[in-house]
């Protein structure tokens, strides 16, 4: 495939060399300036169309139907996949990919016949199934709708947890309206106010957003060039048999959709092979080590796209550099500071417990009784906590939330020390830099007026208070609770927005909100994880719902239509998302609880990491785990090592300005590296680096045609064909329950003892005593 290649604007003047050699200063500074009037930033300007037709229809029939088909189905998905062991997401990619072979077709064999129809206040206007060619509008608005389908990338509602955990872990009643009130107005309350602040970070050109540029690339790599069959080999010579890219998106889809059935109903030990338990069959330590669920992951890899794409999203839509700082993170945690703090200093007495768990536990190494601690009220027990005794937890959890710690207070370092520059000058230089191309390009279409904005975000708080007053004995939330996390989230919304569309870091605010509410309110579990929702989900919204505003913005969409696609796209998917979880919380026994010898995947294991914090922070709370009172206060020190780090690392480079590779230590990544540890686990992890690797380094290196042609089309296949095996597995056999017993079933990776702890004298059952 031919290099994409940028259109260049009109009259450009090109810098020459005068008679002595030397760069025409006088036209070199014309074409400064005319880059300034395309774009500031460079990689916009070699990656985003100057050019645009305001004609090209955008609200048509395709886009509609297609639009509205990959919402319901991504977040049906989404939501279905989340209760599994290895909860697959599947990104607006997949959509991105199948969507354009289907919008052709439907251009070719819709009719073209036009009908008038009368609108009230637009008069007469014409309507058509089929306006022309499939247009790489229609394409994007439908991505965008997709991406309302897994909440901006994130999998199903965030809020949907607090329904599960609630029906689920905590065995207590929530009502449907409930549940969909509070999916609703935490999707799209961030909306109002990211709608205020567009003219802060989506018109000026400064504010670039860097991931939007990936999806540009995409889309103009499917619509601006059609590849033809024969095509350049590597080598230059011409390649009579390529395949077209919709021939390879069906095969691929087809035997993904094949082979899962082999690891997922008929031989599950292919989800995790770990050959050192099978060497050390009766050794706890080699289990340990060992086990890609819960170990080290020593060797253990899988044949399961699932596993490799869960938690982590697919590794072929990842670039080889954040591979290879998650590598280098992951490695220096896992394999250095894990083992050292189990077997070496026994830190919090870490042999008492399992290395790697999700559970909480005694001190006894026992799992913690949960449901003993919470009384009728659905608040702590205190008398039942102080005979059970402190939670302690495994070790891998405990250094997950130090080096969250760390991750959050060397973000806002580094961020300040090695962006802050240049954020104040683009900030700066935002409210006085010319328009550039794209924001004069816009201005053809009709701007959304502000009292949008307005009246969704009052009605959405008014729809939340009432939620607070009505509904409080199910939600627990007081009204000053909900404005406290709405102020705090609308106060991050514009730095965090200015960060993320400079340095594409964005920083988190889920430990921040529900270690504040813990504080502030403690023994309400429910309050606050509503909390931590209605602070971290509306801010993390906005900022999404404004990089989707810029893709708009870069790809000439009309504002109106970004912003009904995004609202509508939101309701619906947050309406099947409650609507799938209700179905299935009520439907499959003991879902979160299979019996661990059914291998059942119905294990829930987001939603019990969701418990888990609630437990942590809300029903106990945080004073009474890492404050005085707790066995973690020793973690607080996590936020004063992250804030120091960065300054260490700006330090040397600024001693050492000629070593180029100490600014590339980027410690929120390095210490971010294992963030969805748990639940993810080592094998996760060992897979998604490893398929990463190969494709996005070694093949794009020495493949570079192919993986340009074929390569997000096959992470797009793999994902929809796993979905879609997974959802006939369950409908044709998992309804009834019907499994296979044998060998390869009936104990998928045969590492039990992982789960043993090492201490002497601690008995758990199932486990040797030391």
């Amino acid at each position: 495939m031919g290099t994409l290649e940028v259109e260049a604007p009109l009259n450009r003047p090109t810098p020459t060399l005068s008679t002595d050699g030397e760069l025409d200063k006088s036209a070199a500074a014309a074409a400064a300036e005319d880059d300034d009037e395309i774009s500031p930033i460079e990689e916009v300007r070699l990656t985003v169309p100057v050019t645009d037709d305001p004609d090209l229809p955008v609200w048509t029939f395709r886009m509609w139907v297609l639009g509205l088909l990959s919402c319901v189905l991504l977040s049906f998905l989404n939501q279905f996949f989340s209760y599994r062991k290895e909860p697959l997401i599947i990104t607006q990619i997949t959509v991105l990919v199948a969507s354009l072979p289907i919008g052709r077709f439907m251009a070719a064999v819709l009719p073209t016949k036009k009908w008038s129809i009368r609108v009230p206040g637009f008069g007469v206007q014409e309507f058509s199934l089929n306006p022309g060619p499939f247009n790489i509008k229609e394409h994007v608005l439908i991505s965008i709708f997709a991406n309302a389908g897994s909440a901006f990338g994130n999998g199903p509602a965030y809020a949907v947890m607090i329904v599960d955990i609630i029906i689920a872990f905590y065995r207590r009643k929530i009502s449907f309206l409930a549940g969909w009130l509070l999916i609703i107005t935490t999707q799209v309350l961030g909306y109002g106010w990211a709608g205020i602040l567009r003219k802060y970070v989506v018109e000026p050109a400064h504010m670039w957003w860097p991931s939007t540029l990936v999806q540009i690339s995409l889309f103009r790599t499917l619509h601006e060039k059609e590849v033809p069959d024969n095509d350049e080999n590597e080598d230059g010579t011409i390649n009579k048999r390529q395949m077209s890219r919709s021939k390879f998106f069906v095969i691929a889809l087809s035997c993904s959709f094949l082979w899962y059935l082999v690891p997922e109903y008929l031989f599950q030990t292919l989800q995790s092979i770990s050959w050192v338990c099978w060497l050390f069959p009766h050794s706890v330590t080699a289990h340990q080590i060992g086990s890609g669920l819960f170990g080290l992951g020593i060797g253990a890899f899988t044949l399961d796209w699932s596993v490799v794409a869960s938690f982590l999203f697919s590794p072929l839509i990842s670039p080889f550099f954040a591979i290879a700082n998650v590598f280098v993170g992951y490695f220096v945690i896992m394999y250095i500071v894990v083992p050292v703090s189990y077997w070496g200093l026994n830190i919090y007495n870490a042999k008492t417990f399992p290395i790697y768990s999700i559970d909480l536990f005694a001190g006894n190494g026992t799992e913690y009784d949960i449901s003993a601690i919470v009384n009728y009220k659905f608040e702590l027990d205190i008398d039942q906590y102080h005979k059970q005794g402190k939670i302690h937890l495994s070790t891998v959890f405990a250094l997950a939330y130090g080096f969250g710690f760390a991750t959050i207070a060397s973000t806002l370092t580094h961020v300040a020390l090695f962006y802050g520059r240049e954020i104040y000058e683009r900030y700066h230089a935002s409210s006085k830099a010319k328009k550039d191309i794209h924001t004069k390009l816009m201005k053809n279409y009709k701007d959304i007026p502000s009292w949008w904005f307005y009246i969704l975000l009052l009605v959405t708080l008014v729809v939340s208070l009432c939620l607070c007053i009505f509904l409080k004995k199910e939600i627990q939330m007081p009204i000053w609770a909900l404005l406290f996390a709405a102020v705090l989230a609308f106060s991050f919304t514009l730095p965090i927005s200015i960060i993320t569309a400079t340095t594409n870091q964005t920083p988190g605010l889920n430990i921040i909100t529900e270690y504040i509410m813990g504080v502030i309110y403690p023994g309400k579990p429910i309050a606050n994880v509503c909390f931590k929702v209605y602070g971290y989900m509306s801010m993390s919204q906005a900022v999404a719902f404004l990089s989707d505003f810029k893709l708009g913005h870069y790809m000439k969409i009309p504002p109106r239509s970004m912003f009904l696609v995004q609202f509508l796209g939101t309701m619906v998917a947050g309406t099947v998302n409650i609507s799938v979880a209700w179905w299935l919380l009520h439907s499959i026994e003991n879902i979160c609880h299979p019996d661990k010898l059914s291998n059942s995947p119905w294990t829930c294991t987001n939603d019990h990491v969701f418990f888990d914090a609630s437990v942590i922070w809300g029903l106990v709370g945080p004073l009474k785990i890492f404050g005085k009172e707790g066995n973690y206060k020793a973690l607080n020190w996590f936020f004063l090592a992250g804030l120091l780090g960065p300054v260490v690392v700006w330090c040397c480079h600024k001693a050492f300005p000629k070593y180029s590779w100490i600014p590339l230590i980027n410690l929120p990544v390095l210490l971010g590296a294992t963030a969805n540890m748990p639940p993810a686990s080592a094998l996760n992890y060992n897979s998604w680096i490893l398929v990463g690797t190969i494709f996005n380094f070694f093949v794009f290196k020495y493949r570079k045609k192919w993986w340009q042609r074929y390569n997000y089309i096959l992470s797009a296949a793999l994902d929809a064909g796993v979905a879609f095996m997974a959802i006939f597995i369950y409908f044709t056999v998992g309804i009834e329950n019907k499994n296979i017993s044998w060998w390869g079933n009936n104990d998928p990776e045969h590492c039990d003892l992982a789960i043993c702890p090492t201490a002497k004298g601690v008995i758990v059952d199932s486990c040797p005593v030391f």
